[in-house]
């Protein structure tokens, strides 16, 4: 295969790369402005809860528009160069990021902990729900058992007129008789009334099965507002026949649990310390990984190259490139070159704002990597465009530094 040929297939293989290349980079800046808007609605939803809403909107613009202009802007400054202005940038960078995580932890704790926190709230429910049926339950047994005492008496009333045992029928004949008829009607009265209380204790009863039911119902389908109206009208009904079943008799009515709306037990939770002592690290990973992808991608935005170099671009990189004389292949097996003038070059002036123009445009565009003060190496993307050029060139008696590096480099 001819050297023409592997340049020509180098130089298809560069324009694939950075085709892709800048695909991605145009495809990063709608990536970025949807993590923007996703991390700025769990800020706003953390921030609405504290200060009016169209304030909690605008200072979440503010934040979000910090992160990203800040991350912009510190890919493109170097701390040495400004180092006030470097550390402005990286403090406000810094707070940005610290009010949108914070507050974007609480949705995302919410989340996490809204299954345990609808548990809490109905188990809060069932145990207020379950002493309340317990005091009417003990309210019909001890309203029952007053009527059964009732009963016993005016059974020994009776029994005590057909002996003529009672006080005030001295003397008087055993069997049936006046004062027996008065006792006994009052027995038969307290057996009537014990009767139609046990009816209203049975209907007393099933009222406290359908709120059990309605409980239990409601246990299993926490999110479903019906099971919670049944719930609610279920015990409403309750109490109207506790109430009446106390008064009836003279008591004061069991104090009914005032239950919790629908609204109440779904909502959320209100942001507070506490989120922070039981501190979800799931949570903070979720509401941290959101602002990160942003600064990353944003920063990256400002770093990477921004697509292929045009025809003009790769004649300058070429011809700057070529003007240096000192390539070697690194540890990292690229070619690497240093940038500042050999002694030679020194004693002889030579002027290299060219060939460092060229160094510090390629630089820029990600074709080329720092990596000390005084050298650089080439990018994989770098290469193809060098060999594309190389092959353009005349035949020749000789080859400079960079032919022969590429040589070095691929055939060596």
């Amino acid at each position: 295969m001819s050297h023409a040929t592997v340049w020509r297939i180098g130089g298809w293989l560069n324009l694939i790369q950075t085709t892709f290349v800048g695909l991605l980079r145009v495809l990063s800046v709608p990536i970025v402005l949807m993590l923007s808007v996703a991390s700025g609605y769990t800020t706003y939803y953390g921030l609405s809860f504290f200060i009016t809403p169209w304030i909690a909107l605008i200072v979440t613009v503010a934040v979000q528009s910090i992160i990203v202009i800040c991350s912009l802007e510190l890919a493109g400054i170097h701390w040495r160069a400004n180092p006030p202005r470097y550390l402005s940038i990286v403090v406000s960078l810094l707070v940005a990021l610290i009010v949108s995580v914070t507050f974007s932890y609480f949705k995302f704790y919410e989340f996490s902990r809204r299954d345990a926190l609808l548990i809490e709230r109905q188990s809060r429910l069932s145990g207020t729900v379950n002493r309340y049926l317990a005091d009417v339950v003990a309210l019909k047994s001890r309203i029952v058992s007053r009527q059964q005492l009732r009963i016993e008496e005016a059974a020994r009333d009776t029994r005590l007129a057909f002996l003529s045992t009672h006080p005030g029928m001295t003397g008087k004949k055993i069997g049936k008789g006046p004062v027996w008829g008065y006792y006994n009607e009052i027995q038969q009265g307290e057996q009537e009334r014990l009767k139609a209380l046990e009816t209203r204790a049975a209907s007393l009863e099933r009222n406290i099965a359908v709120v059990r039911g309605a409980l239990q119902s409601l246990a299993m389908r926490m999110g479903d507002i019906r099971a919670h109206d049944r719930l609610i009208d279920s015990l409403q009904t309750l109490q109207g026949a506790a109430d009446q079943l106390a008064s009836s008799q003279g008591l004061t009515p069991v104090a009914a649990p005032r239950p919790m709306s629908f609204a109440e037990f779904s909502r959320g939770m209100t942001p507070s310390f506490e989120m922070w002592k039981d501190l979800s690290w799931f949570a903070l990973a979720c509401a941290a990984m959101v602002d990160f992808f942003t600064l990353i991608l944003s920063y990256r935005l400002e770093t990477t190259a921004p697509g292929p170099l045009t025809e003009e671009e790769k004649d300058l990189a070429f011809q700057g490139l070529r003007q240096f004389g000192q390539f070697t292949i690194n540890r990292n097996d690229e070619l690497e070159f240093r940038i500042e003038r050999t002694e030679l070059e020194r004693a002889r002036r030579l002027s290299d704002w060219r060939r460092m123009f060229a160094v510090a445009f390629l630089l820029n565009r990600g074709y080329l990597r720092k990596m000390t003060s005084q050298t650089v190496e080439f990018a994989p993307n770098l290469y193809p465009i060098i060999s594309e050029r190389l092959a353009r060139l005349p035949p020749s008696g000789g080859e400079d530094a960079l032919a022969q590096a590429m040589r070095e480099k691929f055939h060596g």
